[in-house]
């Protein structure tokens, strides 16, 4: 009982600021369109404010935008419409698909049309048109969206706090794989790469989620002046977003080929499970230093130490399989190298030369 009371109230800290925001756009809401704007019963403003600041929370702000102008739409029409027409089944019918008309030769948006649906349904079934009319209700509804966004801008959550949370989950499927792949190669051990890639296959949820993280993120360092000073610790993670995915793709085809190889008997390089190793401690020096705001140069050097041996003669071998496992150990450094802030180019520079003279290797 004890343990369920403490989850439940760790789930209501979690959603805490929300609620904060969603309480304090709503009554403000309400104070400024019905004490500065003077309209006696403003009840759309602060159910715009909320919407709006429920989307904003988590869309892009086009969304926000969108949102606004589909419950204007709605009120607007339904409120001319019903005065005229009164309100009944066919009443609402036609209110509907007017009001959906307009928001998709508007915009054709998806939001702007449901959300003005949904709004010409309020006007023609509860609330039944105004002495105002429907400029009113459609200043209400402008003014609930206003206020939402001036909410989120002046009291906004760490754009940080998801993107360190998702950049852990995204982050440590790759560093799983890696190990998972050295101990198969190691052991020889194809149910354990059969698992690996398998997990890899179910990885791209977690890069979605961290990618619109970042971007809710960015929203948040855009509008909300206080987070400002946070826009280059995100934006370290905003340039990991990409090259991470990419490791993890080529995670993948380097544990695909890795479970053939081990499949048809080919011989895997001795070193290879250390070097996937080095890979691996790298991705977890590249996210404390990211966590701490650091430029992430020991996870630059760890890498680049690493993907000295990847040469064809100390990483090389005769069958198919092989091969392609060797040209995955340096894509993923590359994508490696460009998530700690280099270049495509810089980073391909670093990699060793693909084949050298016997003599000259170590």
């Amino acid at each position: 009982m004890r343990d369920e009371l403490a989850r439940r109230l760790k789930r209501w800290q979690s959603t805490a600021l929300p609620i904060v925001q969603a309480a304090l756009a709503a009554g403000l809401s309400w104070f400024v369109a019905n004490t500065l704007v003077g309209h006696p019963h403003p009840f759309f403003a602060p159910i715009a404010a909320v919407v709006c600041l429920g989307v904003s929370l988590g869309q892009r702000l086009r969304r926000v935008v969108e949102l606004v102008v589909g419950v204007s739409v709605g009120v607007g029409v339904g409120d001319v419409l019903i005065s005229l027409i009164g309100s009944g089944p066919w009443q609402i019918a036609l209110v509907v698909a007017l009001a959906m008309s307009t928001a998709v030769l508007l915009d054709g948006g998806a939001v702007i049309a449901l959300q003005s649906a949904s709004s010409a349904v309020l006007v023609a079934t509860l609330l039944p048109p105004s002495a105002g009319g429907g400029l009113d209700r459609m200043v209400d509804a402008l003014v609930g969206g206003l206020v939402g966004l001036a909410v989120t801008a002046l009291l906004p959550a760490n754009p940080l706090t998801v993107a360190h949370r998702q950049a852990k989950a995204v982050f440590g499927e790759l560093t799983t794989a890696l190990r998972g792949v050295a101990k198969a190669v190691e052991e020889d051990d194809t149910v354990r790469a059969a698992g690996v890639l398998a997990r890899l296959r179910g990885s791209q949820d977690a890069v979605d989620e961290f990618k619109t993280a970042l971007q809710t993120g960015g929203e948040i360092a855009t509008i909300a002046p206080i987070r400002w000073r946070r826009r280059n610790e995100l934006g370290r993670y905003q340039a990991t977003a990409a090259p991470i995915d990419y490791a993890l793709r080529n995670a993948r085809v380097l544990a695909r080929r890795a479970l053939a190889g081990l499949r048809h008997g080919e011989r895997m390089p001795e070193i290879l499970p250390a070097v996937l190793r080095q890979y691996s401690d790298a991705v977890d020096l590249l996210r404390t230093e990211l966590a701490r705001g650091e430029e992430p140069t020991q996870a630059r050097a760890s890498v680049r130490d690493a993907v000295r041996v990847a040469t064809a003669h100390q990483l090389g071998g005769e069958g198919f399989s092989t091969k392609v496992v060797l040209a995955q150990v340096r894509s993923i450094a590359v994508d490696l190298l460009q998530a700690t802030g280099m270049t495509r180019a810089e980073a391909a520079e670093s990699l060793p030369p693909l084949t050298r003279k016997t003599g000259t290797d170590t």
